[in-house]
């Protein structure tokens, strides 16, 4: 069950779930991310960002009756264009109030966590090519992430940008006022949420350092779920944390006990980073800091938790089984840390959900009721991560007097190609060069109305042939998060054509692209 304008609609949904899923084909990271963060969220691209897997129904490949065609002729600039997919989240409901609260503190503090973060595992993948491959995953994450919010903040520093949802409120309490009924229903969700903002000034650095920021740490996100399950188990159902109900359990437990390699260096460094910021944030007197660090240094203390054995699945296993005695019983250092702190990060989480994410969410709803009883569904809802299409035009834009062609070709790659990473050339590609058509379209930007979520979305063309996979928007894009500006908002899609190109005269997949296209 779906819930759409955030409980304005509800809709039923029907998934048919395939668990044997293999990996066909992907190419080498530096052909999916060529260049890497300085392109991240840019046109032009030269990305071949696209894998194929091969779904197994009883241990044969599935037989789709319904299935989209592969067609590898590239499409033109002004052509009708379709994206079938599911797009996590969008925040177009928000208040200017909280627009400002993310513009004012919220995102600010988010980039400056980030972007020491970012600092700290460069330092640490300089120190030798073990430290780099080792570091590699966390930092192209967290750079995507950092780009994301700062694209966020760049929309919301526009004054314009919040005076414009400022009319929009008001264009709605108007209708909200004119209605006696639905006035009764609706109360003033808005002054509630402009005073829970004021407490989310006051909370969101203890919220962030005690209760969200440490699981970047790996050891520690095990310790804390062994922990808060233990107890949570043993309560009922209808009385646990939400991420502790019977329905997620399933694969809350495949998460903790899958294999995964984790590093005690890097693990260290994660860990000291977390409880400085503890100490420097919150400051050293804060009763939190004396619950968290004691007489101890970040540097002594996260030596002592990196040395924890929670990386061993066995154990976690053990201690998942045994639940709260088991916990309870166990000398990890890491497990005594939680369970020694652990009662400090709920305090901070129950406190923030009494006061800023529990007023704010049911004056939203009572917000996104309005909004469906005065305009219904000729807005579409915000994104919920459930089956959508988004309709669009591939085209370019235009920025400060400069126009963006929409579509990049293969021979730009090589052009954009410098020896040096990001902008190194899989080996393979400096063989191919020349036998490959240098003018095969690679990538191209289009209208369509896409966020996080979208990324592997087929590109449809009128015909309802797949011309491409969509993996990135602009940098216009991510104030998508908020609102939709048709003039700038582009998302970027690898095209059929450069992947059937790469995959027969590149990678020497004949047989993959006949099945493509259905021979």
């Amino acid at each position: 069950m779906i819930s759409l304008y955030q409980g304005g609609q509800f809709k039923l949904y029907i998934y048919r779930k395939y668990s044997d899923v293999r990996l066909v084909f992907a190419p080498e990271f530096a052909t999916a991310f060529f260049g890497g963060d300085p392109d991240n969220f840019n046109f032009p691209r030269y990305d071949l960002d696209m894998a194929f897997v091969r779904l197994y129904d009883g241990g044969k490949p599935a037989r789709m009756a319904d299935h989209l065609r592969w067609n590898p002729a590239p499409p033109k600039e002004g052509d009708p264009v379709f994206v079938a997919g599911n797009p996590g989240s969008t925040n177009r409901l928000f208040t200017a109030d909280q627009l400002e609260a993310l513009r004012d503190f919220a995102l600010p503090e988010t980039l400056l966590r980030l972007a020491e973060e970012r600092g700290l595992l460069i330092r640490f993948g300089d120190e030798s090519a073990e430290h780099a491959r080792l570091a590699n995953d966390d930092l192209f994450g967290l750079e995507n992430s950092f780009k994301a919010l700062h694209g966020q903040e760049q929309t919301l520093s526009n004054p314009e940008f919040i005076e414009a949802k400022r009319r929009e409120d008001a264009a709605l309490k108007a209708k909200v006022a004119a209605d006696p009924k639905l006035a009764a229903e609706t109360a003033d969700p808005w002054s509630e949420i402009a005073r829970a903002q004021v407490e989310r000034a006051a909370l969101n650095a203890p919220y962030t350092w005690l209760e969200r920021a440490g699981t970047d740490s790996t050891l520690y996100g095990y310790a804390r779920t062994l922990v808060r399950a233990a107890a949570e188990r043993a309560r009922p159902n209808s009385e646990r944390l939400p991420e502790y109900a019977d329905a997620r359990l399933p694969l809350l437990e495949k998460n903790l006990l899958d294999v995964q390699p984790v590093d005690p260096d890097l693990e260290q460094m994660k860990l000291q980073f977390w409880l400085t910021k503890i100490r420097e944030v919150l400051t050293v007197d804060a009763p939190e800091t004396q619950t968290f660090l004691g007489k101890d240094s970040p540097q002594s203390l996260s030596r002592r938790l990196a040395a924890s054995k929670l990386a061993d699945p066995a154990l976690r296993k053990a201690l998942w089984d045994g639940g709260v005695a088991a916990v309870q019983a166990s000398d990890d250092p890491m497990i005594r840390f939680v369970l020694a702190t652990d009662q400090s990060s709920r305090a901070v989480r129950q406190a923030y959900e009494a006061t800023v994410s529990g007023p704010t969410d049911r004056a939203q709803q009572r917000i996104a009721h309005a909004r469906f009883v005065a305009y219904g569904d000729s807005v579409y809802p915000d994104a919920t991560f459930s089956l959508r299409i988004s309709y669009g035009a591939v085209a370019g834009w235009t920025y400060h007097g400069k126009t963006i062609a929409p579509v990049t070709r293969i021979a730009g790659l090589y052009d954009r190609a410098t020896g040096e990473d990001p902008f190194a050339l899989a080996p393979r590609w400096i063989d191919a060069k020349s036998r490959l058509n240098l003018d095969t379209v690679f990538d191209l930007s289009t209208t369509n109305d896409i966020t996080g979520g979208n990324s592997g979305s087929p590109l449809i063309n009128a015909r309802g042939e797949i011309i491409g996979a969509m993996f990135d928007g602009n940098i216009h894009s991510l104030g998508g998060a908020f609102a939709y500006d048709g003039n700038l908002n582009r998302g970027v899609a690898v095209t059929t054509a450069a992947e059937t190109e790469a995959l027969e005269k590149v990678y020497g997949q004949s047989a993959l692209v006949k099945e493509l296209m259905g021979k």
